[in-house]
């Protein structure tokens, strides 16, 4: 090999390194915002904003229908969810028709960031506005990943993907611990600071979307479009709409379903994924209701949660290296299975086993869900990351409501939580049966990529 060649190929690694550099940084960036805001704040902030609007009966009236104050956050998360399905197909269509990824990145990371930010305003009786401010910030987040995840199989080696991958979680888990170590410190200490709870509550929100934003920037330096080659028959982007966004996804469909392996690891993504989700969600209530744990118990076990999920999701970059990404997940599914089982023994008022609980999932959480971004992106054919993309995630957030149901279901039947918790076992031992049939190997080549010495 020639002395330029060498030269040339050095210079490629160099450009590549940095663009994954850059890459990390939005995991940093945006992780504050699912874990101070939707994980801790806002929901306790927003239902009280509701109660505190709710009439005689307890019953607020958004848009005219009569709905319980009570309910009203888990309702606009639900809205916020199902126009993401309906947002990110048209995302994909017009990224994959023109190759402009970074602008609608930058779009939906500011809008997101803004929306966040206002948050700063919920005071009084201002649910409506909440519930505004919540589905653009929550559509933006959702959309904004979907194309932050496209963005790997084209800024990673094949070798590389699970270290990159792993690597990004873990930034995002550092940097949402560091922000809820500072926002608990503002909310204990609040009349130390000289403002009141709520004040104290709506910094933390507002915080949350300047990070988001500040550290957007450093992404969207050193990320690069790839231009799409767009012929006769390829609409410019302001012919993307939306049904031409919803077509693109059949498309997509039909396509994977000459790619039935690839679908096959889809479908039991689907299926573990909602499992993980809902302990995400409802971990919450079974500590609160079930074991009788107070507020500030379960904010402590959240903060150790993305402490460990940093460290968990390297480690299991780590294992993946050595023994391949799918077998590491299916470890990792044995070890969601085992420590939900033993969530449903631990005893009422007793922290320290809801800590031992927390710390489990924290060092499974990150990686989990890291390798199985990584491992997806080698099943995605070259020129389609967007729209495959654009279906992981559908995947993902069409069927989320499927696990909190059965946990729902499960405690309006037996009327115990921890039976309700024990029922989310299902989902990592049917996901981690039909993710143990997908032949990687052979899905890797099917989808017309290079098959890495260990996946």
């Amino acid at each position: 090999m020639s002395a330029q060649a060498v030269a040339g190929d050095t210079a490629r690694d160099a450009a590549r390194r940095r663009e994954q550099r850059g890459w990390y940084w939005y995991d940093w960036a945006n992780s504050v915002y699912s874990t101070t805001v939707l994980t801790v704040f806002l929901g306790p902030y927003l239902t009280s904003v509701a109660k505190a609007a709710a009439g005689p009966d307890g019953f607020v009236h958004p848009l005219g229908i009569p709905v319980r104050a009570g309910s009203f956050f888990a309702y606009t998360v639900s809205a916020s969810l199902l126009l993401s399905v309906l947002a990110m197909p048209v995302a994909g269509a017009v990224v994959d028709r023109t190759g402009r990824k970074k602008p609608l990145l930058g779009f939906c990371a500011y809008a997101g960031a803004a929306a966040t930010t206002g948050m700063f305003f919920l005071g009084g009786q201002r649910y409506l506005l909440g519930g505004a401010l919540l589905i653009i910030a929550n559509v933006s987040f959702v959309v904004s990943m979907m194309l932050y995840n496209s963005y790997l199989p084209q800024i990673a080696e094949p070798d590389e993907r699970d270290a990159v991958s792993t690597r990004g979680w873990a930034f995002g888990y550092a940097a949402a611990a560091l922000a809820l170590i500072a926002n608990l410190v503002l909310y204990a200490g609040h009349d130390a600071f000289g403002v009141t709870e709520g004040t104290a509550v709506r910094i933390c929100l507002a915080s949350a979307g300047l990070w988001w934003g500040l550290f957007s920037l450093i992404p969207l330096r050193r990320l690069r479009d790839r231009w799409a080659a767009r012929g006769a028959d390829v609409p410019a982007a302001g012919a993307a709409t939306f049904g031409q966004g919803w077509r693109q996804l059949r498309g997509t469909l039909r396509d994977m379903r000459s790619r039935p392996l690839t679908l096959a690891f889809l479908l039991a993504y689907l299926v573990y994924n909602d499992g993980v989700q809902t302990v995400i969600t409802q971990a919450s209530v079974f500590g609160s209701e079930e074991l009788k744990l107070d507020q500030t118990t379960l904010i402590v076990a959240v903060l150790l949660v993305q402490v460990l999920a940093a460290a968990g999701a390297l480690l299991m970059g780590r294992l993946a290296r050595r023994y391949g990404a799918q077998r590491t997940i299916l470890g990792s599914l044995v070890a969601w299975t085992a420590t939900i089982a033993a969530a449903f023994f631990l005893p009422a008022k007793v922290p320290a086993g809801f800590f031992v609980i927390a710390a489990a999932i924290g060092l499974v959480l990150g990686g989990s869900q890291a390798l199985s971004r990584s491992l997806f992106s080698h099943l995605v054919p070259r020129g389609k990351e967007a729209e495959y993309f654009s279906a992981y995630e559908i995947s993902d957030r069409g069927v989320s409501w499927l696990g909190p149901l059965v946990f729902g279901v499960t405690y309006q039947v037996t009327g115990s939580y921890r039976d309700a918790i024990l029922s989310l076992v299902a989902f990592f031992v049917v996901g981690f049966v039909l993710l143990a049939r997908v032949p990687v190997r052979r899905a890797i080549a099917a989808a017309g990529n290079a098959v890495p010495d260990r996946i």
